[in-house]
């Protein structure tokens, strides 16, 4: 028999399914990091192992990073240079010189986010054979448990990570009295001294290095460096432990805490940086900030600790629901997580583990991003690695960006906030790099930052390819995201005192990096698509080039945005009308001979035709310039490019992939994509190119884990179900045959409406729409609908109809869907 909550949203009962638990759970404590579950609270973050006799929690702060403030004119020779390379690409079409000029424009790496901790908790048991052993992560209140039982006493553990009291919690218990017994240690990666801080307390600090290479960058020389003098560079940090027993003796030494004969323990983590900013001495007290967060939470107690806890996580958390094929779980379903995932993989029909992936990227988004913090990095805030993949950085030329891909639509628009602050910053350093680099007004970024809001294109000065490390529009891409978030909250005051000023400084920058070409177009050079290849008419292989795709898509969209955001401002008319003049004059978009959307300036053909980015179809999402309602010509070229792309691809390539084919409203091929996505990939899985898939604890591989898959997973569902980039609310838009029936609840569009929604047999059968801002609201469906109480306008188009409404601010609009 089929459950369901009838809940009344506006004026109209709508039947919605109850969503069901959403945990990951497991039969054995994980192995190795990927098998590890993950807590935080925007800063503080735990990898928790779930261990028996020996339990490991791996903590991260999101502002422990190498390095500090960045050094200015680190090379001074790079100008010169901007026009000799202009000269090679468009008077002598010399394009081996034109990479080896572009070398000749790079700065030096950005730093690398680091570890913070480890702790130990070696629990004394006599039957180390533990049976009913359990543990889960329950993503609706964002705590994780490990029960087992052993010697006839049921122990059980629970961890999360407060924001509100900014702490990390572990609550350990025993079902009969006195029966607790452990030490607890720590230790970092990092240098560090471990000592005794006062009753119950310990006290871990140290100091980070001033430098780490990149993993991938390794010359002859000392690749972490320290400076450990008292005054020298390098961030401090500080991890305090404090253990608060119920019954039972606690004893601290510099070697541990020593809890003996207790019932109840609750373990308090708090930890803090010296970090005072991007461009600041890394000056503030990290000692008193850590004491103070450990005092007051101390003083509150386990139990408030707690429901303080789970009352600011679901007030995010519990915004959106999803359910697909409501009714009886299928029997994929009732596994443990990693044996579940593994009958995904074969073949086994499991719309609730879909689901809660869906729902794992809104978690982990919450967990790494939060307001007053900083964004989330390759990998979130978990990190275990002094040297991690591709330094654990902000990788700009998509992985950053995909990062809040999410945020607005599956209505957590706060989380956005921490990724404004770093683009604020990064307008200010690449004021600097644009006038030092290039000679150039405005701002740039390039496709790698860090913590200290680096802009300048990487490589050690000269060491870095040019596929990546020289490719200039990483800023211009970022304020994509400021005028979405606009879009979608139609907050005024945001958008004139945020977000205009800083957009129209990274198009001042784009005024001087186009030059026109030998036809009159408006054109980038150098430029690269980046991280691809290709062979020219020559047949030589090259990657610096003149008007990719990529270029010119990115710079339309900042264009159309700032002609927009000056209308709806309704200020600087002349600058307006320069912007309309120069997007008139970018390098169009151009269909190769194959039929597919051309990505370089020529019709160059690809070395690795089955690259894993898809650069050029950044028009097509996360753009808006290509759609099949607007331009179908241009979607047939996308979909083609993408058939010859194929569906092979890292994990955050397949996230991309989805996206596309959902914006080209094909359905049941984006799900081909949610299969390869949320399908096994093992740890063992080492080759950076393909893979893709999760690990058993459901982090995106790619391999090795980027978090970006996670949520470009996350933001592709959300836009096969619904979409709104057209300036229409456009319901149902991609729904695969898998997807046959279905509920959600929650979704935002631009606008600022939330929308409800219920379907049956891929039909719409009933809808809700919020309208937070007022104004007219367009809905497109493949049906007829009826808005209840409202005046409509209708038009037929080809494919469906578009209903047309005025709408009041917190009025809710009900839909029914007219058979």
């Amino acid at each position: 028999m089929k459950r369901f909550l009838c809940i009344t949203f506006g004026f109209l009962p709508l039947i919605v399914a109850a969503q069901r638990p959403m945990k990951l759970w497991y039969k054995q404590p994980a192995k190795v990091w990927t098998e590890a579950l993950p807590l935080g609270n925007g800063r503080l973050g735990a990898m928790v192992f779930g261990g028996v006799a020996n339990e490991h929690l791996q903590l991260n702060e999101s502002t422990f990073w190498t390095g500090g403030p960045i050094k200015s004119n680190v090379n001074p020779e790079s100008p010169k240079y901007l026009a000799q390379v202009r000269d090679a690409l468009l008077n002598k079409h010399d394009y081996k010189e034109a990479s080896r000029l572009t070398k000749k424009m790079q700065g030096l790496f950005t730093e690398s986010y680091l570890p913070l901790a480890d702790i130990f908790i070696k629990q004394q048991l006599k039957d180390t054979n533990a049976t009913k052993y359990y543990r889960d992560l329950d993503i609706t209140t964002a705590i994780a448990n490990t029960n087992f039982t052993a010697d006839g006493v049921n122990y059980h553990r629970e961890a999360f990570s407060s924001s509100p009291d900014q702490v990390m919690v572990l609550r350990l218990t025993a079902d009969k009295p006195g029966k607790l017994n452990f030490t607890v240690n720590s230790s970092s990666l990092v240098h560090f001294t471990l000592l005794k801080e006062g009753s119950g307390e310990l006290r871990l600090s140290g100091k980070a290095p001033v430098h780490a290479d990149p993993s991938y960058y390794n010359p002859k020389r000392d690749h972490i460096v320290y400076q450990d003098t008292a005054k020298s560079a390098g961030m401090r940090y500080e991890l305090l432990i404090k253990a608060i027993n119920d019954g039972g003796t606690v004893e601290t030494s510099n070697n541990g805490i020593v809890v003996k004969n207790a019932t109840k323990v609750t373990l308090l983590l708090s930890a803090a940086t010296s970090f005072n900013g991007f461009d600041h001495n890394q000056d503030k007290d990290e000692h008193r900030i850590a004491r103070e967060y450990l005092n007051k939470a101390a003083a509150k107690g386990y139990e408030s600790l707690r429901k303080a806890h789970i009352s600011d996580y679901q007030k995010y958390f519990n915004r959106v629901s999803l359910n697909i094929a409501p009714g009886k779980p299928t029997p994929n379903a009732v596994l443990p997580t990693d044996e579940r995932i593994n009958g995904y993989t074969a073949g086994a029909y499991d719309p609730d583990y879909e689901t809660l992936y869906f729902q794992y990227g809104r978690y982990l988004l919450i967990s790494s991003s939060r307001p007053g913090g900083t964004a989330a990095n390759l990998q979130g805030i978990w990190n275990n690695e002094m040297r991690p993949p591709w330094s654990s950085n902000y990788t700009i030329n998509i992985n950053t960006q995909m990062n809040y891909w999410p945020a607005e639509s599956t209505n957590l628009s706060e989380m956005h906030q921490p990724l404004f602050g770093l683009i604020k910053e990064l307008a200010i350093t690449g004021k600097t790099t644009a006038k030092q680099f290039y000679n150039a007004n405005g701002w740039v970024a390039h496709h790698n930052s860090d913590i200290w809001a680096q802009s300048n294109p990487v490589g050690d000065v000269g060491n870095g390819d040019p596929k990546w490390a020289n490719w200039a529009m990483g800023g211009n891409w970022l304020c994509q995201h400021l005028w979405e978030h606009y879009q979608f909250t139609r907050d005024r005051d945001f958008l004139q005192k945020q977000a205009y000023p800083i957009m129209k400084e990274a198009a001042l920058f784009c005024f001087d990096w186009l030059v026109e070409d030998k036809d009159g177009y408006l054109v980038t050079a150098p430029s690269v698509s980046p991280e691809n290849d290709y062979i020219d008419d020559e047949g030589r292989q090259g990657e610096v080039s003149v008007a990719t795709t990529m270029d010119m898509s990115i710079i339309y969209d900042l264009f159309t945005n700032l002609i927009d955001a000056s209308e709806q401002l309704g200020n600087d008319a002349g600058f307006r009308k320069l912007l309309i003049e120069k997007r008139n004059k970018l390098y169009p978009l151009h269909i190769g001979k194959a039929g597919n959307l051309q990505e370089w300036y020529k019709d160059f053909k690809d070395v690795d035709p089955h690259h894993r980015h898809v650069s050029h179809l950044f028009g097509l999402y996360p753009g808006k310039q290509i759609s099949p309602i607007a331009t179908p010509e241009f979607a047939k070229a996308a979909l083609k490019t993408l058939e010859i792309r194929g569906d092979d691809g890292t994990g955050w390539s397949l996230a991309w992939k989805l996206n596309f084919w959902a914006r080209l409203l094909n359905g049941n091929h984006a799900y081909q994509l949610i299969r390869e996505l949320l399908k096994s990939n093992s740890a063992a899985q080492t080759d950076i190119h393909h893979g893709g898939g999760v690990y058993p604890n459901m982090f995106d591989s790619h391999p090795p884990f980027q978090i970006d898959g996670n949520f470009g997973g996350t933001a592709g569902m959300t836009e096969m179900l619904l979409q709104s980039q057209l300036g229409d609310i456009y319901m149902l838009p991609a729904l695969p045959d898998a997807w046959e029936t279905g509920t959600v609840r929650g979704l935002k569009a631009r606008g600022n409406f939330q929308v409800d929604m219920i379907w049956v047999r891929k039909k719409l059968q009933s809808a809700t729409i919020l309208s937070l801002k007022g104004g007219i609201c367009k809905v497109r469906t493949s049906g007829k609908i009826n808005v209840k109480g409202v005046a409509t306008k209708v038009e037929k188009t080809d494919f469906d109809y578009v209903t047309s409404f005025e709408t009041r601010p917190g009025v809710k609009y009900s839909i029914t869907a007219v058979n």
